[in-house]
């Protein structure tokens, strides 16, 4: 009876470890605070707030339906990569820095919708500034951040110990300074030259944060821009043999694994220049993959490349329509797509990637 009652109290505190993870298994974390930073794949609030006027869609029905049932400036119907992330660790969702309260010590999200990972005065050069939807790039969430410090830590040896038990995540960032330069109307060839620069803003900031105290920073790598609606819609292939199997466009598909792959290996660079530091890259690409190949398993029924707000066409894609604008329409259960809206992802799909994160093959080193 004894070694039966020891074997279900065993039993029971694995299942504990299962389940947090984060807290008792797994690489022994136990984050008391989060951090992020990014564009519209893990803004929470900013660029509402920041450009309440321009762009009040994100703070109208049906964004926000799912888990809210309320726009919160979140561009899909729910949580967010970065939302599960903290609710898995225990923590609060992060307050949106420009609307937060002032209890910060457990996190803030400075990411902001339509951030880049460059700053204006690249744009004007390439001639794209013109398609700028906010000018609070990764260098001046950063420069928040910096503002920020003094209320989370007094001392070089407090800040040491609040920020070793901190959580950073620097991205998704970087998919705008394409997308701009490519509905701008430049060529996949010219936005294959941006990578190096884009790549390397990426990893300076990282490195920043580094510097600045960061011991454990996951960095993500950019989403399959062959499967975004948007891009199938406005940029089609000309004929079948620019699909692959899952109907995405290969050559746009191949682009973003450019740049992950160049994030990733300055990543190693850097992992080399700090081995104190705790530095991961968070693939993204293939946690989207994994669905996009098998949606059902995902419980994805309606595939991976319709939209569920939108406006009709092949995809439920339409520009002069897009999700929340009059002439759009909502599906009934967004669960069942894992495309949004044309560019973002549903919360099913945004809770897939994060499981995938914390428990799957797609972050090096694990996370957990």
């Amino acid at each position: 009876m004894a070694i039966s009652r020891l074997s279900a109290l065993v039993a029971a505190l694995a299942c504990c470890c299962l389940v947090r993870l984060a807290q008792c298994g797994g690489g022994g974390q136990n984050y008391t605070s989060m951090f992020s930073f990014g564009d519209s794949l893990t803004d929470t609030g900013n660029l509402l707030v920041s450009s309440p006027l321009s762009f009040n869609i994100v703070g109208r029905f049906p964004y926000g339906m799912t888990y809210f049932h309320r726009p919160t400036g979140r561009c899909s119907d729910g949580r967010l990569v970065v939302d599960f992330l903290a609710q898995a660790f225990g923590l609060p969702l992060l307050q949106p820095y420009l609307s937060r309260g002032k209890d910060v010590r457990q996190g803030v999200n400075f990411a902001v919708g339509g951030a880049t990972a460059m700053d204006p005065p690249f744009f004007q050069g390439i001639g794209a500034s013109d398609k700028l939807w906010t000018n609070l790039s990764l260098s001046v969430q950063l420069d928040w951040f910096d503002k920020l410090k003094p209320s989370l830590c007094s001392s070089p040896k407090n800040c040491k110990k609040y920020f070793s038990r901190s959580l950073f995540l620097v991205g998704e960032i970087g998919g705008n300074d394409y997308n701009y330069a490519l509905f701008k109307g430049k060529t996949l060839d010219d936005a294959k030259s941006y990578v190096p620069t884009v790549s390397s803003a990426i990893i300076d900031a990282t490195e920043r944060l580094i510097k600045g105290g960061a011991m454990h920073l996951v960095v993500p790598g950019n989403l399959p821009m062959g499967c975004s609606s948007a891009y199938l819609t406005l940029h089609p292939g000309r004929n079948s043999s620019d699909y692959d199997s899952v109907g995405c466009l290969k050559t746009y598909n191949e682009f973003a694994q450019r740049h992950n792959a160049m994030v990733q290996q300055k990543l190693q660079v850097l992992r080399l220049k700090y081995p104190k530091a705790r530095i991961m890259y968070a693939d993204y690409y293939g946690a989207a993959m994994s669905f996009a190949k098998n949606p059902k398993q995902f419980g994805f029924k309606q595939g991976p490349l319709k939209t569920c707000c939108g406006g009709g066409g092949p995809y439920n894609f339409n520009p002069t329509a897009s999700c929340g604008v009059r002439g759009s329409s909502v599906c009934a259960d967004p669960s069942a797509y894992a495309n949004w809206d044309g560019v973002h992802l549903t919360e099913a799909a945004y809770h897939a990637i994060a499981d995938s994160i914390l428990h799957g093959p797609y972050t090096s080193p694990r996370l957990l």
